[in-house]
């Protein structure tokens, strides 16, 4: 992809805001459009893995302190790339291969037993309303620091009814659509055979088995999802507004481990840019994000 202009060729002190936004959105704009195959590519092998691990755990092929890990990692892995799908970048309603993307936004979480419409959904309200304390359904994950992040989380997890998920099912009542109604049965369905499946296979005498490919790996990698896509990136989620609900960040992790959200005030700006050119649209748009005062912690 060849950027044709980019903040640091521009002076950006003679410019009027309007001209600021125009350049801004020039830039941006060359950044979306075409297939994100890594996305796509990533959502079909993450649950390939994901799924070859019950007839090799079951069979006793695979042992549990090798499966436990690698289904962690799936689980950490698998909501990306719907994420793309929410936001339409593979393909938008109308298009030849919106099929597509509504498989990949499906498919790539069923490692996280978590339904795609209630996921579209919810996010949508998360960006319209980014660290509002009373609509943003992802609120519960403001915390004082890392550590207390990583501790109530886990706290919620373990609840009866975790208030993570009463966010969610409250973001949806007050959307009030149809699709919002059928996203909140769909979700209580997935809940259901989540347990069932639990508790079916500790029946049948596979409790660690299912603890090692389900239950830990949803503890674990919701911890670090949740940690890295809505604590990291909006810490400490008190700001509002386009400019000042998300932030970039230098983690000691690097771009990969964090999953790419040291630059995930990029998607907030422009969520139809693809995650894997988060990096160079932020380099390219870094001068005028600083002077629209975003808030760039060392990065």
């Amino acid at each position: 992809m060849s950027v044709v202009a980019t903040a640091p060729d521009r002076d950006l002190d003679g410019l009027s805001t309007q001209e600021l936004l125009r350049l801004e959105r020039a830039i941006a704009e060359q950044f979306m459009g075409g297939l994100p195959w890594g996305s796509i590519i990533w959502a079909f092998t993450n649950l390939t893995v994901w799924l070859s691990l019950w007839p090799l755990t079951l069979s006793g092929g695979l042992p549990l302190w090798a499966a436990a890990p690698i289904a962690t990692l799936n689980v950490i892995l698998a909501y990306l790339p719907s994420h793309e799908a929410q936001h339409r970048i593979i393909a938008r309603e109308g298009e030849p291969l919106f099929w597509l993307n509504e498989l990949v936004g499906h498919l790539s979480l069923v490692p996280m037993g978590m339904a795609y419409g209630a996921a579209r959904l919810t996010h949508y309200e998360h960006h319209k309303h980014a660290n509002d304390p009373e609509l943003d359904p992802d609120i519960n994950t403001r915390s004082d620091s890392g550590w207390h992040m990583v501790v109530k989380d886990i706290g919620m997890q373990l609840q009866t009814a975790p208030k993570m998920n009463t966010a969610y099912a409250n973001a949806l009542e007050r959307i009030g659509t149809e699709d919002a109604r059928r996203a909140g049965a769909v979700a209580l369905a997935y809940a259901l055979a989540k347990n069932a499946l639990l508790f079916g296979f500790a029946w049948a005498g596979y409790a660690l088995e299912v603890a090692a490919l389900i239950w830990l790996p949803h503890i674990v990698g919701g911890v670090y999802i949740r940690f890295f896509l809505s604590w990291a990136p909006h810490h400490p989620a008190a700001d509002l507004g386009r400019y000042r609900d998300t932030r970039g960040f230098r983690s000691r992790l690097g771009n990969i481990l964090t999953m790419g959200m040291q630059y995930h005030i990029i998607h907030h700006l422009y969520p139809r840019v693809p995650l894997m050119r988060h990096p160079a649209a932020f380099r390219a748009l870094r001068p005028i994000l600083v002077a629209r005062g975003c808030r760039l912690d060392g990065i």
